[in-house]
């Protein structure tokens, strides 16, 4: 595996949402614009530009007929630059950014499939992951991956209030729900995640709703260079050791998503 090392000052917006004429339009339009003024900043427009969600052979090159993991025949791929030229595109800007946003609707409370499929398809292993850590025999990944020393907010619209999917919601917990993008995608391939930037009730914002939320994401995007990331528990400190379950002297009878969080 390489570690990609990110280029100063770049930033990849990577936007998931077919229509630029909505507000994830208007909020990608603004935020790109203010970010722009401290980034060099790529637009990854997944369904503008077409990218196709749906991992297949064409992904696994010459070695597609061999029998033998997914995982495995797609790092082969990688290794021997057989990708598809759409995944070596991502690729190629995912790995010169430091700084990333993630933008896209709350539909079915995950991602578009077509976010899901650009994970599938551009973190190959190799790429975003893979090796041990030779000092430990552990895998390089939650918190050591092949992309870590970059820093990824995730900006998702909601149409349920902050009720509804707050800590008691009846649509469970936002930062739960998407517990498998921030920990299980971006922190497993090194990724740093600061907390979540929701916008509530968006399919009912009104032009006043619209500005005030585009003037909360200008903010945050103000002082993102400053934000702490979520402090995930890395998988080379040890805390997790045999079995990759949280060793039971810490915080003993929890079960919860947030023990794998530091307490600070």
């Amino acid at each position: 595996m390489i570690t990609h090392t990110p280029e100063p000052g770049r930033a990849l917006w990577i936007y998931a949402h077919p229509r630029r004429t909505s507000l994830n339009g208007h909020l990608l339009d603004a935020g790109a614009a203010a970010l722009s003024k401290r980034y060099d900043v790529t637009v990854s427009d997944l369904y503008g530009e077409g990218f196709d969600p749906v991992l297949a052979e064409r992904d696994l090159g010459r070695a597609a007929p061999d029998p033998g993991s997914i995982v495995e025949l797609a790092g082969e791929a990688y290794r021997k630059g057989e990708i598809p030229e759409d995944v070596r595109r991502e690729q190629g800007r995912l790995a010169a950014a430091e700084l990333l946003i993630l933008q896209f609707p709350l539909w079915w409370y995950g991602p578009p499939a077509i976010l899901k499929g650009w994970f599938d398809r551009v973190l190959t292993n190799g790429f975003a992951y893979g090796d041990l850590d030779p000092e430990r025999g552990v895998p390089r990944r939650y918190g050591d991956g092949g992309l870590r020393g970059r820093k990824a907010l995730v900006v998702v619209t909601a149409g349920e209030d902050a009720g509804s999917i707050g800590p008691r919601g009846i649509s469970g917990d936002i930062d739960s729900v998407l517990f498998p993008l921030t920990h299980g995608t971006l922190w497993y391939v090194g990724i740093d995640v600061p907390r979540l930037h929701v916008v509530h009730d968006a399919d009912g914002l009104g032009d006043t709703g619209v500005e005030r939320e585009t003037d909360r994401l200008l903010q945050r995007l103000e002082g993102l260079d400053a934000e702490a990331p979520l402090p995930y528990r890395r998988l080379r400190d040890g805390e997790y050791r045999g079995t990759r379950a949280l060793r039971e002297d810490l915080l003993p009878g929890r079960t919860d998503l947030g023990i794998h969080l530091r307490e600070e």
